[in-house]
């Protein structure tokens, strides 16, 4: 097995699907992004919003839960590559986040993945850096998140 097939470049991985209810919604806005529109139906629907949406932070959480659910499920228990299997570390951040569109109580929202490439870090030898792609849809099939993502990954 190579690092490129263990890693899955090039490969968009469906994470999960989500469906986001009001008390949810609302639940996660009161303790993380007490905005109205997402807390309060009737202000929500004087919202530019219209009715009532989640956060953005809520749909991201979401899919980093979904993300590591999914990396505990597939990642292979057997590694037969060279050296030690892989294990992956913390993320030294992400970029480009963007809400495409609103996140509305009652949406279903899929969570995807894909893997762009891998690189050896000189300043840390024995692990790379995994680069990603992040996004979601909801059930019309409309983006409502994107952003770009990396990992540490402990190759030796």
């Amino acid at each position: 097995m190579t690092l490129d097939t263990f890693f899955r470049i090039g490969e968009t991985v469906t994470l999960g699907s989500h469906a986001f209810t009001a008390d949810e919604i609302k639940r996660f806005a009161q303790k993380y992004d007490p905005q109205p529109f997402h807390t309060d139906e009737t202000a929500a629907e004087n919202s530019v919003f219209g009715r009532l949406c989640a956060s953005g932070w809520h749909t991201c959480a979401m899919w980093m839960r979904y993300n590591q659910a999914e990396m505990e499920r597939a990642t292979p228990s057997v590694w037969d590559g060279p050296g030690p299997r892989p294990e992956f570390g913390p993320s030294p951040g992400f970029s480009n986040l963007k809400w495409t569109k609103p996140v509305y109580a009652g949406d279903t929202i899929t969570f995807t993945r894909k893997t762009i490439s891998h690189r050896a870090l000189t300043s840390r030898p024995g692990w790379r850096l995994l680069s990603l792609n992040a996004g979601a849809f909801n059930q019309d099939e409309q983006v409502v998140l994107t952003f770009d993502n990396a990992v540490l990954v402990k190759t030796e």
